[in-house]
């Protein structure tokens, strides 16, 4: 009974992907990341190297530890959006759950986005990461659109504007060191998005209540990657 009791009572072990992401992090602001090897990772995780490569492809995969578990929450989200809900909404209040992620650890949030800003090769990986979610948000855009005439470009543009307007207030509250509410710069920002393209009843910028309102144009056949710019300089002026 006395061994029952000494099993129940000993300190759970933390799962194996958290120590190795632990100890890889720990080691990149230590060494720096192109200083630091696997080998290195995996002896001060005190395992073996197909421990490592069993959760983390690269060392980069290491740096962002808690995105695949993220993107799949945001996808069953999505997944399970009623159809009389509003889209534009829906893929706002996805994007939060990346927020939420983030803010749930501030000091690893900001360790990491100060690292990333460092290594080019990690700013790259990030930049991947971000069109995955983008990817995710632009699918379900899709199939909710999917008898407009304009259903897949309006999907693009809006996924496309929703993951610019997030990362700009993350980002903000990033820079500032994790210093004060993150969600309320992430809200201010996904409310320029809700306000253009908005399906609650308004036309795309139709102004609510006694908000000041901006509004971004860019010519129909414009390339994404100018409306974005255009979407993120709109957010830096208003």
């Amino acid at each position: 009974m006395s061994e029952a009791r000494e099993v129940t009572g000993s300190p759970k072990k933390a799962p194996m992907r958290e120590v190795l992401a632990e100890a890889a992090f720990q080691l990149y602001l230590e060494r720096g990341f192109e200083r630091t090897t696997v080998d290195d990772i995996v002896a001060r995780a005190g395992v073996g190297r197909r421990s490592f490569f069993r959760y983390f492809p690269s060392k980069e995969d290491a740096v962002f530890p808690d995105h695949e578990s993220c993107l799949a929450d945001m996808t069953a989200f999505l997944d399970a959006a009623g159809d009389d809900s509003d889209a534009v909404e829906m893929v706002c209040d996805g994007a939060r759950i990346v927020l939420r992620m983030y803010a749930a650890n501030p000091e690893f949030s900001v360790q990491r986005y100060r690292l990333t800003r460092e290594v080019p090769g990690l700013r790259t990986y990030e930049l991947s990461v971000v069109r995955r979610y983008e990817r995710t948000l632009a699918g379900y855009l899709r199939r909710r659109w999917s008898d407009a005439a304009d259903g897949a470009l309006r999907a693009e543009v809006v996924a496309a504007s929703v993951v610019a307007a997030h990362n700009n207030g993350l980002r903000s509250w990033l820079r500032s060191g994790g210093e004060g509410d993150a969600e309320a710069a992430v809200d201010r920002a996904l409310g320029l998005v809700r306000r253009m393209w908005g399906e609650a009843g308004q036309a795309p910028g139709a102004a609510e209540s006694d908000e000041e309102v901006v509004v971004m144009v860019a010519p129909k056949g414009a390339p994404m990657w100018r409306v974005i710019q255009r979407v993120e300089s709109a957010l830096r002026e208003d």
